[in-house]
């Protein structure tokens, strides 16, 4: 399933159910799993990347770098 980074994350960070938090929490677990598996010497998702890279855009649209 191909996913529209773009529209995911212009949708996510619109979505007013979702705290500055939420954000924040979620990128960093999604970070550390990332570390653990790399660590590992295993290969990373691609969706993990993908999700990565929409929660720092849709962080970076509520104006948090």
């Amino acid at each position: 399933m191909k996913i529209d980074i773009e529209a995911a994350s212009a949708k996510l960070a619109a979505d007013p159910r979702i705290s500055d938090y939420d954000f924040w929490r979620s990128l960093k677990n999604l970070n550390n799993e990332i570390f653990q598996i790399a660590n590992s010497n295993e290969p990373i998702p691609m969706d993990m990347i993908r999700w990565r890279v929409i929660l720092k855009q849709a962080r970076s649209k509520r104006g948090h770098a």
